[in-house]
């Protein structure tokens, strides 16, 4: 295994005792779900299909023969619709030509920028819990990643920890909010210290904003409003879309910087889901109640998953945006949820993931009675995934 691999498994913790490389909680837990007949609220993808219109389109686009290779950058019918859902939901004005590059989700984009733009040497700073891709992209770019932790009870980083983490070193700041896996938001106060920051140590900010859209409490704020020039903003239409499988994100930055991201993501994917491209840019251009009662429903289903953990006797902490939900089994005398997690399918018949997965072994203790389990699934599982969850209260 070359150098650089064997750096980005260490980053993801995936090696095993004996170095070799071992599956993901996330592979291990749905294993483990479908080997116990059990409600899988482990991964992050919905169990409905998106708005018809989209999948349509989608349909349209294979019968109409854009089935080959599109233009590199991305075909401009969807990269017009990006630059226009920015403007209109942000005000951010984004030229679609030169600002505006697709890619195959937001997990290439993250990992083309950080290619981009970190040398071996260079500092990344994230939060921490952390999705788990961005320690192994950062070990693949040989960069040195850096973590600020989020603090119980809402999740928010100390600004104190921010100063610390972030110096002349920082080469990115990658910021995740809404955030996986805890559903908050990153005040407004936070985001201007973040930039202030990288102001001052001139580090480039990169922004993973999948979950939009799916707020549900407070208002996601792009880092882009705050310090255009030097933030490159990702996101993508699978959670917005219930469209996971697609693959169609995006990155909006200054031209410069998409130019460099450009020419890494060429000898990646190269390019990457034609058809379901103008699709995309049909769902960018829904109206605005799509949007609302998409994060409605959602927010709903999040309120029946937190009903059902509270009444097994979990301590939920209620997230204000996307797909997630965090429960504290300490009061079910919980105090190792890593292994709690390998139980619970046993006991309840539903599968979740130990927050620990999400952070360094050696930052783990704060959160090691926590559970994620995921939500954006249909009412009829939740509510059955309820029913199960009960049977672990105290009689």
């Amino acid at each position: 295994m070359s150098g650089s691999w064997q750096r980005a498994a260490r980053g993801a913790m995936l090696l095993g005792e004996n170095g070799e490389l071992s599956p993901t909680i996330f592979a291990e837990m749905s294993a483990l779900a479908l080997r116990t007949d059990s409600i899988n609220l482990g991964q992050g993808f919905p169990d409905e299909d998106g708005p018809s219109e989209v999948l349509e389109a989608a349909r349209d686009a294979i019968s109409a023969g854009l089935n080959q290779y599109p233009p590199g950058i991305g075909m401009p019918v969807l990269r017009e619709a990006i630059a226009t859902h920015q403007r209109r939901f942000y005000g951010l004005d984004v030229d679609p030509d030169r600002e505006v590059l697709v890619t195959a989700g937001a997990t290439e984009a993250l990992a083309a920028t950080l290619l981009a733009l970190t040398e071996p040497g260079d500092e990344v700073v994230t939060l921490e819990p952390f999705y788990d891709s961005y320690a192994a992209i950062v070990g693949l770019a040989g960069a040195t990643h850096v973590t600020v932790p989020l603090r119980l009870p809402d999740f928010q980083p100390d600004p104190d920890d921010l100063r610390r983490a972030i110096s002349d070193r920082t080469r990115v700041i990658l910021l995740n909010s809404p955030h996986n896996p805890t559903g908050s938001i990153m005040a407004l106060e936070t985001l201007r210290l973040i930039v202030e920051l990288a102001e001052k140590h001139d580090a480039i900010i990169v922004t993973d904003e999948v979950y939009e859209h799916l707020v549900f409490d407070g208002i996601h704020v792009p880092v882009a409003t705050l310090a255009p020039h030097r933030t490159v903003s990702i996101s993508s239409g699978g959670k917005t879309f219930n469209t996971t499988g697609w693959k169609i994100g995006w990155i909006t930055a200054p031209a410069e910087i998409v130019q460099s991201i450009l020419a890494v993501k060429q000898f990646l994917t190269f390019v990457n889901g034609a058809p379901f491209q103008p699709a995309i840019a049909v769902g960018l251009g829904l109206p605005d109640d799509y949007f609302v009662t998409a994060a409605a429903t959602l927010k709903a289903k999040r309120d029946i998953l937190a009903h059902g953990l509270e009444r097994a006797g979990f301590r939920v902490t209620i997230p204000q945006a996307g797909y997630f939900i965090i429960a504290d089994a300490a009061p079910l005398g919980v105090l190792d949820a890593n292994r709690f997690a390998r139980d619970l399918p046993t006991a309840a018949r539903v599968v979740g993931i130990p927050v620990t997965a999400f952070v360094r072994p050696e930052n783990r203790a704060p959160y090691a009675s926590l559970l994620r389990f995921a939500f954006c699934k249909r009412q009829s599982v939740l509510e059955e995934a309820a029913e199960r969850l009960a049977e672990l209260s105290p009689r």
